[in-house]
């Protein structure tokens, strides 16, 4: 389990225990996850280790059965300074796993991907029907235009749910290093026989997040706001679709990828996703609710590599994995308000 001491890794890494898996972390303690050096979780081994040095990937290797590929430099980090150790971390540490997991003849892999990979999410034209927008500007973002049009007349587009065989447009870094994680590993399995489960995750929360960094989901600059006595502040107009999907249903995903990896060769990716979307305003209220904090504040800020609007089909994740999310945002909103955070 690459990157089990993470946020989301450990919750997996508890799942996989209390299935009766053996299991060994492999984490690197990166700083953009990481402010104190990682604990790992009890019941686990734990090899303190970066993805790229080869020999520690093949002696973690030894014995193994299938790999859970969690590390990653994850958000869209503080500017183009960041992009090499995003290759790095994201693309040639997948590069050294997939080469050693060659090696060690290990032929099941779940990965963890990402929402991101789409770019926008889907959209539909009155006139022209679906549409992929442009990639929004500057300017409009300054005027306060947050919402994409029809690049062929012009009309607001109507989000509707992305499925998995929509195409890829990365639109930050982070993204575009998703993107080729993907790629990899479908070469991979190609070349290998090995069998891939994809996993999209959307706006993963819940209890464990990393504490405010350039790194952080909006979940947790917002928790962070509210501890703080802060109200949280919402960019744009707050009117942003997301999927946010809390971390215990991310675990179980996991698991139900892992066994679906024992059915044959082959790629495939998966949205998981709660199949309830939120706006990211209606989200921010909701957890100041909860966390009886202050309410939120929208700003009219902009980041240039977001998007507007990303809301997942769920159904391939449930007719295939089995996998439906059970915990409504409400509820693990509610839990959030007051759990723990990672220092």
């Amino acid at each position: 389990m690459t990157g089990g001491a993470g946020f989301i890794g450990t919750h997996v890494v508890a799942g996989l225990l209390r299935d009766g898996y053996d299991v060994t972390i492999v984490d690197a303690g990166h700083a953009g996850a990481h402010r104190t050096p990682p604990a790992g979780v009890p019941g686990a081994a734990l090899c303190r280790a970066d993805l790229t040095d080869r020999p520690a990937m093949a002696a973690a290797l030894h014995g193994v059965d299938a790999v859970i590929h969690q590390a990653a430099m994850v958000g869209l980090g503080v500017d183009l300074d960041d992009l090499p150790e995003y290759v790095r971390c994201n693309d040639l540490g997948t590069a050294v796993l997939l080469a050693e997991m060659a090696r060690a003849r290990v032929h099941r892999l779940v990965l963890a991907s990402s929402m991101v990979v789409y770019g926008e999410g889907a959209y539909h034209c009155p006139e022209h029907g679906p549409r992929r927008p442009a990639a929004r500007t500057a300017e409009d973002l300054t005027a306060g235009r947050f919402e994409p049009a029809c690049t062929v007349c012009g009309t607001a587009l109507t989000p509707g749910l992305i499925d998995e065989d929509a195409p890829l447009d990365p639109r930050s870094v982070y993204a575009a290093t998703k993107v080729a994680q993907e790629h990899l590993t479908a070469a991979w399995a190609r070349q290998t026989g090995g069998a891939v489960a994809a996993l999209r995750y959307h706006n993963v929360y819940g209890p464990g997040m990393p504490r405010d960094t350039p790194y952080s989901g909006v979940a947790a600059l917002f928790r962070s706001a509210l501890e703080a006595g802060d109200a949280p502040r919402v960019f744009e107009d707050g009117g942003q679709r997301r999927d946010f999907v809390h971390v215990r249903d991310v675990a179980t995903a996991n698991l139900a990828a892992l066994t679906a990896t024992g059915n044959g060769p082959g790629w495939r990716a998966y949205n998981i996703a709660s199949g309830h979307p939120a706006t990211v305003g209606q989200m921010a209220a909701e957890l100041a609710r909860s966390a009886k904090g202050p309410q939120p504040v929208v700003t009219g800020q902009f980041r240039l590599g977001d998007v507007r609007h990303v809301v997942a089909s769920p159904t391939r994740a449930e007719t295939e994995l089995g996998f439906r999310a059970a915990v409504r945002l409400t509820e693990g909103l509610a839990e959030f308000a007051y759990a723990p955070l990672r220092g």
